[in-house]
């Protein structure tokens, strides 16, 4: 099958405005990523109590799991949570073996009403370890990003996710 779609370039700007004291202390950062050809976007409702699998990433895509998103293609993640009072917390479910069976361990962070988490690539894109708190230099696979809503309301969480 011969493809329709034409690949484009995604410009992401980061803005911070902020007047201190008369004196603009914002500042501006853009970053542009080429030959886009795959966006996967979506607004999830995460139950309240619960964890809500955002996305998946494999190695292949035709492994029959949960739909995964091809771990070598995907350039550029964003979740934000577009709730405007709850928090949530979000979970990176990494792959260790790199065998694309299960996560073998999990860093979460607090993403607040209205905040941003951004990533580049899961491919060897992220490091856990719990030893001493030591640096971690060697990463390892993302396999997939949850949500876990610890109130009894639901959180709308925003996914976009863009791949060559």
């Amino acid at each position: 099958m011969a493809t329709t779609i034409t690949n484009a370039t995604l410009t992401v700007t980061l803005k911070e405005s902020v007047i201190l004291n008369g004196n603009d202390m914002g500042g501006t950062n853009t970053l542009t990523i080429a030959n886009i050809d795959e966006v996967f976007k979506r607004i999830v409702t995460c139950p309240g109590d619960s964890e809500t699998t955002l996305a998946h990433f494999h190695s292949s895509v035709a492994d029959g799991t949960l739909s995964p998103l091809d771990i070598d293609d995907v350039k550029y993640i964003r979740v934000t949570n577009k709730d405007n009072s709850q928090s949530c917390v979000l979970s990176l479910q990494s792959d260790v073996g790199e065998d694309d069976t299960s996560a073998d361990e999990s860093a979460s962070i607090l993403l607040e009403a209205g905040k941003s988490f951004i990533m580049g690539v899961p491919n060897d894109g992220i490091g856990i370890s719990d030893a001493n708190a030591n640096l971690v230099t060697d990463l390892v696979d993302l396999e997939s990003i949850v949500i876990f809503t610890s109130t009894s309301d639901a959180v709308d969480v925003e996914v976009f996710i863009a791949s060559t």
